[in-house]
């Protein structure tokens, strides 16, 4: 049993990270401190100065954890991947789940090739972005197709050259066709290294480059070369005027502006790269009531540039953020060379923070009743189920459930989580039916939530499955939830399961709580979340069956042919695509594939075409 009195006096006079946890063994904050003694005690003497929201969160404290750090700093970097890690409710939270997309060169690659990708990781590629723009990203990436003819294909080179013939883009000019050796490494290199200049911005040096390549092609009289050269120059400098230069500097600068309000807060972030500015973005912080701007953006910068691909020299703020002199030393560290936070009075820069400003208040307006209904479709949503079911507390973490079979065949259950009335994709789980067979809907719901109980209690770190859901919604009647509260019960946990029933013509009718049908009035923002909800996941269940069912299918096909095994089905899909390009294919074309005989290859024809 947790004494906090006791673990109070154990508390070290030294810099750390505390987490405080509710009854459920959630972390509900993450705080940092210089002296983790002084800092944790003070949150249990009198409350008369404790702000509404501490009062609040002390209420819900059970029990705490901290860590000892070497330095304030290092206690800044733990606490900033704490509060990534586990979202706690009580803290400041930079909420961008919209992922936006990043271009990347695979440089690590002998002959690097350019993706989008959503996620960063450390693969030794090199990522530009993230674009809050994307139509102009695509731009980029467009104008990059026209004027460098990479390579697009999954090809493993160069242990592949020479493998197999050219593909189309080769033909129609698009590649040079490393795969097939008639590009060396060293001039692709070059080539790849001009497109990260251009991608960082260095665009009179690309404009120059292809002013000499069009200036030759028309000396030697390739005119039509020459005027594909030009329509690519016209391009670069259609998005360089669209970058509107910013300064009469070269400089790299972020640009921090605010707009608040009483409850809320709104940050307006202005990238300038090279004196141009390439985009803004504003993230919107909720219950910062009893937050001081300056902790709000000690916050707010520690998240940001937590998982930045690139921190200026210079940021500029409006505001002197809590504890300057640490986030100065974090961003220095991070960036690997000296970077500045800089709060001006007067000139260019000052001018500039103004606009900034300027428009987070517009923002700031122009969201605001946007925003008001978003949260009404969320929180309100949760507050009128919350009312409706006769719940305590608003449930936050909500898991629903169903399952998708076709006359019983390849049963699987789908899981779909929606925190704070909003879907959690990452969270999404699917579920193969091991232990039961036919279509047995009651089963495979027992089976589904036994799996994932024992994965919330035995899982070692903490992820998403050690999230104690608030409720479990099921997709159905009577039979499934009490299948689901069998094993609720089963286990001893205290988690409502509510089904979701629908009328005669398949619709969203109500929820079903301890036996009796809780009907909400269809315009309420409660009933239209159970719909999303139950939508939500038939649709997520329903497509992964479907997917099974296709792999199925496709394996029974290549099942009936003499000499296809595990290892050649794969090659096969892997040359042709499809087995349906595979049974358009030629006998010739057959033959050529990747670990296939003479034999094999006339078996494959034959099924296809004679046995047809």
């Amino acid at each position: 049993m947790f004494n906090i009195e006791e673990e109070l006096k154990k508390l070290p006079d030294q810099p750390g990270v505390y987490l405080m946890k509710d009854e459920d063994n959630q972390t509900i904050y993450v705080g940092k401190a210089i002296n983790l003694k002084n800092r944790v005690k003070q949150y249990f003497q009198s409350s008369r100065n404790h702000s509404l929201k501490v009062k609040k969160m002390v209420q819900n404290i059970r029990s705490f954890e901290y860590i000892v750090t070497r330095s304030e700093m290092e206690a800044l970097v733990l606490e900033c991947n704490f509060i990534k890690k586990y979202n706690p409710k009580y803290n400041i939270r930079l909420k961008d789940d919209k992922h936006y997309p990043y271009i990347k060169l695979n440089i690590k690659d002998a002959f690097p090739k350019l993706t989008i990708v959503r996620h960063m990781k450390k693969d030794g590629g090199k990522y530009f972005g993230p674009y809050t723009d994307v139509q102009a990203m695509w731009e980029l990436v467009d104008i990059i197709k026209q004027t460098w003819a990479l390579r697009t294909c999954s090809r493993n080179l160069p242990k592949d050259i020479g493998k197999e013939r050219p593909c189309l883009n080769y033909h129609i000019g698009k590649c040079y066709a490393p795969c097939a050796g008639h590009i060396d490494q060293a001039k692709y290199s070059e080539m790849v290294e001009e497109v990260e200049d251009f991608l960082s911005g260095k665009y009179n040096s690309i404009i120059k480059k292809l002013q000499d390549d069009m200036q030759k092609e028309a000396e030697q009289l390739n005119f039509e070369k020459a005027a594909a050269l030009r329509d690519q120059i016209h391009a670069i400098k259609k998005l360089e005027q669209k970058q509107n230069a910013t300064t009469n500097s070269m400089a790299d600068q972020d640009i921090i502006a605010f707009a608040k309000s009483p409850e809320d807060t709104l940050i307006q972030v202005y990238f300038v790269r090279q004196g141009k500015l390439v985009g803004r973005e504003h993230f919107y912080l909720e219950d910062t009531e009893d937050e001081t701007i300056e902790t709000i953006f000690r916050d707010f910068i520690v998240q940001f540039y937590a998982d930045a691909t690139f921190i200026p020299k210079e940021i500029i703020i409006e505001r002197v953020p809590y504890e300057m002199d640490i986030l100065e030393s974090y961003l220095t560290a991070k960036k690997g060379s000296k970077v500045k936070l800089i709060i001006p009075q007067k000139g260019t820069k000052h001018g500039i923070l103004e606009l900034a400003s300027k428009n987070a208040e517009l923002t700031f307006g122009r969201f605001g009743e946007h925003l008001k209904q978003e949260e009404q479709k969320t929180t309100g949503a949760l507050s009128e189920l919350k009312e409706a079911l006769g719940f305590k507390k608003t449930p936050y973490r909500i898991e629903a459930y169903d399952i998708s079979n076709t006359q019983g065949i390849q049963s699987v259950g789908g899981m779909v989580v929606f925190e704070g009335g909003k879907p959690k994709k990452s969270d999404y789980r699917k579920f193969k039916i091991k232990s039961v067979v036919g279509a047995n809907d009651y089963g495979s719901i027992e089976e589904v939530i036994e799996r994932r109980i024992l994965r919330m209690r035995n899982e070692q770190e903490e992820n998403s499955f050690t999230k104690v859901p608030d409720v479990f919604f099921i997709d159905g009647g009577k039979g499934q939830v009490s299948a689901a509260e069998k094993i609720v019960t089963k286990h001893g946990l205290n988690i409502p399961v509510c089904g979701m029933v629908k009328d005669d013509k398949h619709r969203t009718r109500g929820l079903l709580y301890k036996e009796k049908e809780v009907v909400l009035l269809k315009q309420t923002e409660g009933f239209k979340l159970i719909a999303r909800i139950q939508d939500e996941v038939h649709r997520f269940s329903i497509e992964y069956h479907k997917k099974l069912r296709s792999k199925a299918q496709i394996q029974s096909v290549l099942d009936d042919i003499k000499g296809i095994g595990k290892e050649r089905k794969k090659a096969l899909i892997q040359h042709f695509g499809s087995v349906e390009r595979l049974s358009q294919a030629t006998l010739q074309e057959i033959q050529e594939a990747p670990g296939i005989s003479k034999a094999v290859a006339d078996n494959i024809y034959a099924y296809f075409h004679i046995h047809a």
